[in-house]
């Protein structure tokens, strides 16, 4: 048990110096000396000790069932002039999630037969997409079943995460969490931001970007013609103007965004770029509308309405509207990352300054010290020499431990703090079952080194045991937990995996040669 070969034992070294290089990251600026092959990463504070926000939003689902009805109310018309049938009535009706019309007389099963191709089946599903049924009035209704609308605002919360996290690195926030939680709502963490009030407009802001042509025979009003909308203007909201409901070119197409300055006005504007299939929706609409009104319109409000002078079969264009530099740069960067699915609402807005968290990290540090100075305290005055040797090694279970979250680019937090502080007496427990054990063999008659080969080997069944046991329990804690329970888990196994190395290899290679140098003829415990 206390043989060494030099290959394990240069192994062992090589591991602990490696540990260090990794771990020094955290103490300073990266050197010009830091070999490339290593990683560079350190590990974050979190929002409880460098300050921040913290946001709780929810995903509006009934926004989602109206989209999807109104693009079923598009499919539903399509697919009736396609077959060439007449219908009249033909809604959306949020109430029933549904989409109603009524049938011309003696043409109702014709129409079922119509519409049963807009059932279709999603990878995976077992229920189909819509459900179609005849009404005891008559009518057709085309209801979207329950699970099929459970797994829409699935995706539409997975979609929003992608698309929060896409803006947030492109505003130059570091470091932030972005979680599901619950059914339909998502956790954001921002450590450290200088701007909370701008983040929250890039996450909250839909920016889905329509164009849609400018309706210009319409009567000046309130209330739209059929087939139109009002929408409002973005510079000045008492103005309106009619447009198409139909949209000519979806933001989806959007494949670039920049913003820049204009070279003959010095006003800063957008830059966009559409993708093959927007390029060519563009073309069409702009050469079959030369000299009208094309509308620009973002999150239901018209940013410009310029006049289409010619073609514009580039595949590109420009936005403009009295735009500053931040604001331009905003708005690129929300066209880039994409619309999100539906709007989000802040449930729960939390500010930490960064003052609470110096005194939160103050605090943590003032225990940690003070545990890890009891603890050395502790194993030196009961077990002396061997004591001195499980401090060696609890140093280097430290280092350890900081290096594997610093490749992880993990988050420290306060419960992560305490899950250090409690895996620094979860260390030295496996310290003290070996030396208790020598112990028992030494008060037996047992010789020195019997007496060590004894205690290593009888105790190491009980440390494996245990340890095991509580990496499962912190696996479990970190599946299923809360994201504060989540960072005091990681920490822990962490611990574990780097005490299971400090306490049944590094020790017995402290001890192990020592008793070569020394052969002594008694254990000092």
């Amino acid at each position: 048990m206390l043989y060494f070969s030099r290959a394990k034992t240069i192994g062992i070294l090589l591991l602990c110096g490696l540990g260090i290089l990794l771990s020094l990251p955290n103490l300073s600026a990266r050197p010009g000396f830091w070999p490339g092959f290593l990683p560079w990463n350190q590990v974050h504070l979190g929002l409880d000790l460098r300050g921040g926000s913290y946001l709780l939003l929810q995903i509006d689902t009934s926004a989602i069932v109206k989209q999807d009805l109104n693009s079923l109310v598009d499919e539903t018309r399509q697919t009736l002039v396609h077959a060439q049938l007449g219908y009249t009535g033909l809604h959306a009706d949020p109430a029933k999630d549904a989409v109603v019309l009524h049938p011309l007389d003696g043409q109702t099963q014709q129409d079922l037969t119509a519409l049963q191709k807009l059932i279709s089946y999603a990878p995976g599903a077992t229920s189909p997409s819509v459900a179609i049924a005849q009404q005891p009035d008559g009518s057709i209704a085309i209801s979207i079943p329950q699970a099929t609308q459970a797994a829409r605002n699935a995706q539409a919360v997975q979609q929003a995460i992608t698309i929060i996290q896409r803006r947030i690195d492109g505003s130059g926030v570091l470091n932030a969490t972005i979680q599901r939680q619950g059914q339909n709502q998502i956790v954001v963490q921002l450590p450290g931001i200088s701007d909370p009030e701008r983040v929250k407009t890039l996450i909250g802001t839909t920016a889905h970007l329509t164009f849609q042509m400018v309706d210009a025979n319409a009567a000046p009003g309130p209330i739209a013609p059929l087939g139109d909308e009002v929408l409002p203007m973005a510079s000045n909201p008492s103005q309106s103007m009619d447009v198409y409901s139909t949209v000519a070119v979806d933001g989806a197409s959007l494949e670039n965004a920049q913003a820049s300055t204009d070279p003959q006005s010095g006003e800063w504007v957008v830059n966009f770029t559409l993708n093959a299939l927007g390029a060519r929706q563009f073309a069409d609409i702009t050469t079959a509308n030369v000299g009208k009104l094309f509308a620009i319109v973002l999150d239901g409000k018209i940013i410009e309405a310029p006049v289409i002078r010619e073609p514009i079969t580039g595949g590109s264009g420009q936005i403009s509207g009295n735009f500053t530099a931040q604001s331009a740069t905003d708005l690129a960067l929300l066209l880039r990352a994409g619309a999100l699915p539906a709007p989000l609402n802040i449930v729960e807005e939390q500010s930490v300054g960064p003052e609470l968290g110096a005194d939160a990290i103050r605090a943590g540090a003032m225990a940690l010290g003070l545990g890890f100075v009891l603890v050395l305290a502790f194993m030196g005055t009961f077990y002396g020499l061997f004591g001195w040797f499980a401090n060696v090694a609890l140093v280097m279970n430290l280092v350890l431990m900081l290096a594997i979250l610093s490749v992880m680019g993990a988050t420290l937090t306060l419960p992560g703090m305490a899950g250090i502080l409690l895996t620094l007496g979860m260390a030295v427990d496996a310290n003290v079952l070996i030396n208790e054990r020598v112990r028992e063999e030494v008060k037996n008659g047992r010789k020195p080194l019997a007496a060590l080969e004894a205690g290593y080997k009888r105790a190491y069944g009980t440390i494996i045991d245990s340890n095991v046991t509580t990496l499962l329990a912190h696996v479990t804690l970190f599946i299923f937990g809360s994201p504060p329970v989540r960072g005091f888990a990681v920490t822990i196994c962490a611990g574990i995996i780097t005490t299971m190395f400090t306490a049944t290899v590094l020790v017995r290679l402290i001890t192990g040669r020592w008793y070569i140098s020394r052969r002594p003829a008694a254990l000092p415990v």
